[in-house]
Parts: C-alpha cells; structure tokens; sequence
C-alpha cells in the first residue's frame, strides 16, 4: 500500500535525464546492435555473405583468438593480464610438430603435452607475479620472449615438416595425424570442430566465473583483493589458478592453429596476443558491463571476424583492416572507460 510519505519520496527523488537515459541504452545495447547492423549490411550487400557457411567460416576463423581471448579473460577477472598467450599458442604449434614430426608420435600424445606445457607456463607467471611480486605485464611479457626463444632453439630457427633435414642426418618421417588434424578440419555434424569447441569453452568460462565460488572470488579479487583477503579468499592461489587457467586456454588455441597450418610454423602466434587482448577488451563494453566476461569476449571476436571478412568480401585493401580493428577497439574503449563510468558516477550521485 502506497502511503503519502511514499509518494512525497518519489515526487522529490530526482528524475533521470533523458541524455542519461539515451547513454545508458547506449552503452548496455550499442555494441550488440553495430554487431547486428553489420551483419545484416553484409548480408544485403554481399551475395557471398549470405551462404550458410559464411557465418561458420567466421565463427571457426576467430576460433583461435576467442578461445585466447577466454583464457585472458579470466586472468583480468583477477586483475592481471597475460602477454604470453600468443607465445603459448605459437609454443603449442613448436610441440606438436616436433612430437609427430620428429619424434614420429600419435597426435593424442602431442595434445597432452601442449596443455600440460600451457598450463606449467602459466603457473610460472602465477608465481612470478604472486611470490616474487613482479608486475604481470614485466612477467608475461618476459615470459612471451622467453618462450618465443626457446622455441626457435628447440628446431634451430626453422618450421617444421615432414620430410626436414635433422641435426643427425637423417629426414624428419612423421607426420600431422589425422586425428590431430581433425581438430580444425574435421566436422561435429555440420558445424566444424574448432566452432564446437570455442562455443563449449565460452560456456565453460561462462559458467566457472558467474556460476560458481572460484569464479566469483576471482572477480572479487579484481575488484578489491584486499577485501577479499579480508573475507579469507587464498588471493594468491586464486590468481595463480587465473593464469594457469590462461595458459591452458591459450594452448587449446595453439592446438587448433596447428592443426590448421599442419606445421611446425615458427612465426605461428605471433600476431594473436594483440587480437586475443583486442577481443577480450571488447567485450568489456558489452552490457556495458565494464568487466571481463565470456560472453563479451566471444562476442568482441565474433564482431572483429564478421567486420574483417565482410570487408575482404566487399574488396577492402588488407592494410585498411587494421586501421578499422583499431577504430572498433578505441570505440568500445570510449564506452568501456568513458560513458560506462559517466553512467556510474550519475547513479552514485542519485
């Protein structure tokens, strides 16, 4: 029942400016609907874009740097951020030629020793960070070269194939396995593989930092880890699992990009550190949420792909495409870090 009081309240709380109003639509709302107006643009402009397997071909093209762009997603949730998944990507590639190629093994072998290797690199940069307090932009982008190096060590500075002269004089025999190889180029009914599993790992990363207790702590632990001390979170081994986590993502996308290239490519990866950060820095400005999410992620990477293959398909020179991934990136950051916090510092003042 509505007394007098309660209406005398509501008559004297402030109303909402409609330029508020129109921003705060903006910023939850914008992003998805240039990511729709683009997507139909291309559909009534481009004839190739209207195939079906358009849109899978986007989808399994930005496979590799959505499910980088997960993994580091969960490293900022804890406030860090990770420069070496691009060097664990191209990493997974050096491992799993040399494992079939050189040393003439089975493709489940290699997989299990490229996630075991993401995942060793990623704890090395929890405890850089965590135990001897290096800042995690020094300790993974030390990490990045480190990584970079010794891979060019491992195969004296040259990509891997069937058929490479060896050190002992003899000819690489081995070969990429057809089940390694179905990790990019096989289907699951009529969606390709690399598509199942970056639709799974969002969910997954989804469901982990919304649905239950670690994830939740861990964005605690970005907000404020001293409180969250203060409450009895183990902040340290929270933020080493966030980039254990990270190298373990980034591995699954090195895993697919080999199997792509079907070769121990040396300069494999180089170029998705800043795609995988792009995405995930995107996808802060979904909802306008401001904060590291899956869904967000997923979604900066769907956009980057629909927006480089559309204009590839409408005849754009390739020089131009990262000049418009770079306009896009700046735009999400405007609603990320400008319009999102005008929006907070309005609401507070309320």
């Amino acid at each position: 029942m509505t007394t007098a009081r309660d209406k005398a309240e509501a008559a004297d709380a402030p109303s909402v400016p409609r330029v508020d109003r129109l921003r705060d639509w903006v910023v939850r709302w914008g992003f998805i609907v240039v990511t729709l107006l683009l997507i139909a643009y291309f559909f009534c402009t481009e004839d190739t874009f209207r195939r079906s397997s358009t849109m899978l071909s986007v989808l399994k093209y930005v496979s590799v740097t959505a499910i980088a762009g997960l993994g580091l997603t969960v490293a900022m949730a804890v406030g860090g951020l990770d420069l070496s998944v691009g060097g664990v990507a191209g990493m997974a590639v050096t491992i799993s030629a040399m494992t079939m190629v050189i040393y003439d093994q089975v493709g489940w072998e290699a997989i299990v020793l490229v996630l075991l290797a993401g995942g060793l690199v990623g704890l090395i940069n929890g405890v850089l960070i965590v135990k001897f307090r290096i800042p995690d932009l020094l300790a993974t982008l030390s990490m990045m070269y480190a990584i970079q190096g010794l891979k060019l060590v491992f195969v004296q500075g040259q990509s891997v194939s069937t058929g490479m002269p060896l050190p002992n004089g003899t000819d690489a025999a081995g070969r990429f396995t057809p089940d390694f190889l179905f990790i990019d180029n096989g289907y699951i009914g009529p969606i390709p593989t690399p598509v199942v599993i970056f639709l799974v790992l969002t969910v997954v990363a989804w469901f982990f930092l919304t649905r239950t207790r670690w994830g939740r702590v861990m964005y605690a632990i970005g907000a404020n880890p001293e409180a969250a001390r203060l409450a009895g979170a183990n902040v340290s081994r929270y933020r080493i699992g966030a980039y254990v986590i990270s190298g373990l993502f980034a591995a699954v996308a090195g895993l697919i990009l080999a199997s792509r290239i079907g070769q121990g490519d040396i300069t494999a990866g180089d170029s998705l550190l800043l795609d995988s950060v792009a995405v995930a820095l995107l996808g802060m400005s979904v909802m306008g949420l401001n904060l590291p999410n899956a869904w967000g992620t997923s979604l900066g990477a769907v956009m980057l792909g629909v927006v480089l293959t559309g204009t590839t398909i409408a005849g754009f020179p390739y020089y131009a495409q990262d000049t418009i991934e770079g306009v896009i990136l700046i735009v999400a950051l405007v609603f990320s870090y400008t319009l999102s916090r005008k929006k907070a510092r309005y609401v507070s003042a309320v």
